[in-house]
């Protein structure tokens, strides 16, 4: 059988059956936090300030003559961690002679924003740099399904940006210089 042991416990002093140092070190913690300056935002009307390489929201963008950059490779919804990405490719308008060289374009493109966990692999390895992460931070809504943003919401929270490379403009230029000479 085990034999059971009996601790004694040494008498609180005056102070300790007072709580007296402990009520102290309280007030002093208050009062010494109470004059230093405010670090609290207004949120909405005041944002924080967001660093340069920041990862938030990822978004579609478009070219600066307004053309869809994505060529419905898939490449961000095969290396997507949590699946949050979902592309239907489609068949590219006939109407649009400058996208010669693009064989399909993005007929539905959706990211789940329940899913996505901002890792930015999406931006990094579309070859056409038509995704981005943008620096918005909050998205919010009341229903799930408002949380999956579709190929018409993603285009309006990406916008245009500058294209530092003309990729597309460089390809029409030498078709065109192939077939002069």
């Amino acid at each position: 059988m085990a034999k059971t042991v009996v601790l004694e416990r040494k008498p609180l002093s005056f102070s300790e059956r007072t709580y007296l140092p402990q009520i102290a070190t309280g007030l002093k913690t208050t009062f010494s936090n109470m004059f230093k300056p405010k670090v609290t935002l207004q949120y909405p009307e005041e944002k924080p300030v967001i660093p340069n390489n920041y990862r938030g929201v990822p978004t579609l963008v478009k070219d600066p003559n307004g053309r869809e950059k994505c060529v419905s490779c898939q490449l961000c919804e095969f290396v997507c961690p949590p699946k949050a990405i979902r592309i239907t490719p489609g068949s590219v308008p006939e109407d649009q002679d400058d996208r010669e060289h693009v064989e399909k374009a993005p007929q539905e493109f959706e990211i789940n924003m329940l899913r996505c966990i901002y890792c930015g692999y999406c931006q990094e390895v579309c070859p056409e740099e038509a995704i981005f992460l943008q620096d918005e931070y909050s998205s919010s809504g009341f229903t799930r399904e408002e949380m999956i943003n579709n190929k018409e919401k993603l285009y309006e929270l990406g916008g245009t940006i500058p294209d530092r490379h003309y990729k597309w403009d460089k390809k029409k230029e030498a078709e065109t210089d192939g077939n002069t000479h």
